[in-house]
């Protein structure tokens, strides 16, 4: 019987301990691939972690971890989600900050309205 530290990671668990790290927000893309923003994409968020759950028995889940970290990575094993999200976090633009600063209502609503304009610009699918 696994501890819960002894588990092995599966993509719900990891779904799951990435929406817990500050301002994080979730999107599909390619139809399987979930990927997940340091910051709404649509306030200028970045991407710091993707994972493509339908192939998770290969283990594929792509993060940042930066230059320095990344010869030491290839020899290790584990999740280094939390660096991950720090990495990019730290990149964000000012606005973008300014955007994860205000209360979370007001920040939900900014939110919602940049996706709104956004999505109207979007060109029309035939």
């Amino acid at each position: 019987m696994f501890s819960v530290w002894e588990q092995p990671m599966d993509a719900e668990r990891m779904r799951a301990m990435l929406l817990k790290l500050p301002h994080v927000a979730e999107t599909v893309a390619w139809s399987t691939y979930v990927l997940f923003w340091a910051a709404d994409k649509s306030i200028g968020g970045k991407l710091f972690a993707m994972m493509n759950p339908v192939n998770e028995t290969n283990g594929v889940i792509t993060y940042a971890a930066g230059p320095e970290r990344y010869a030491e990575l290839l020899e290790r094993e584990g999740s280094e989600m939390e660096a991950a999200h720090a990495i990019i976090s730290a990149k964000l633009p000012k606005r973008t900050r300014d955007v994860l600063a205000m209360p979370v209502r007001e920040r939900k609503r900014v939110i919602a309205e940049r996706k709104a304009l956004l999505a109207g610009r979007a060109p029309k699918k035939s």
